[in-house]
C-alpha cells in the first residue's frame, strides 16, 4: 500500500479526555479488588501506559504477545501466544488492554487462554472498536472509541511496524494504483 494522505480522526485531547473517563470508571469498578492489567503487545502499549498511569486502584501489570499465521482475519488463521503472562491470575480480576478489535479472533483465543488460569473475572478494554468487522461473538467491555471503517495508525496502531509513535490516531488514505 502506498500512502497518499493521513486523516486525523482522534486527536491527543480527545484521547486524553477519554482516558480520564475510563480510568475513573475502572477505579470505581476495581476499588479494593486485586487487579492485573495485561497489555497486548505491541499495539496496546500506548493505550496501556497512559491508562494505567491514571489508575488509583494499584494494579499489577503484565504483558502478552500474540502472532497469527495465515491471513489473520479468518477462523483458519493460526494464533500463537508468543509471550504469556508471568503473574498468577488465580483469584484476581483481569483487565486485558488492546489497541484495536476488529474480527475478534485473536481476542477470542486470548480470553479463552486467560480464563484457563483461574481469574476471578476477565474484562477487555480496547482503544478502538471496529464492530462491523467482527466475525466472532467477542465484545469488548470497555471501549475508548468506536470507529466504523478505515485503516488506522498512530497511538500504538501500525502499518508495517511504522507510525505507532504518532500521538493521535489517523486513517491512512492509500494512493490509487
Amino acid at each position: 500500500m502506498r500512502i497518499a494522505a493521513m486523516n486525523k480522526i482522534l486527536d491527543e485531547a480527545q484521547i486524553a479526555r477519554r482516558l480520564d473517563e475510563l480510568a475513573a470508571e475502572l477505579d470505581e469498578l476495581y476499588r479494593g479488588r486485586p487487579l492485573v492489567v495485561i497489555c497486548v503487545l505491541k499495539g496496546g502499549i500506548m493505550f496501556f501506559a497512559d491508562l494505567v498511569r491514571r489508575l488509583n486502584c494499584q494494579p499489577e501489570l503484565d504483558f502478552v504477545r500474540l502472532s497469527s499465521y495465515g491471513d489473520g482475519t479468518s477462523p483458519q488463521a493460526k494464533i500463537v501466544l508468543t509471550k504469556d503472562v508471568e503473574l498468577s491470575l488465580r483469584g484476581k480480576h483481569v483487565l486485558v488492554v488492546e489497541d484495536i478489535m476488529d474480527t475478534g479472533h485473536s481476542m477470542e483465543f486470548l480470553l479463552r487462554h486467560l480464563a484457563s488460569k483461574g481469574a476471578e473475572s476477565i474484562r477487555l478494554a480496547v482503544l478502538v472498536d471496529k464492530q462491523e468487522r467482527r466475525e466472532v461473538a467477542v465484545r469488548p467491555d470497555i471501549v475508548g472509541f468506536s470507529v466504523p471503517s478505515g485503516f488506522l495508525i498512530g497511538y500504538g496502531l501500525d502499518y508495517a511496524e511504522q507510525y505507532r509513535e504518532l500521538p493521535a490516531v489517523y486513517e491512512l488514505i492509500p494512493t490509487e494504483e
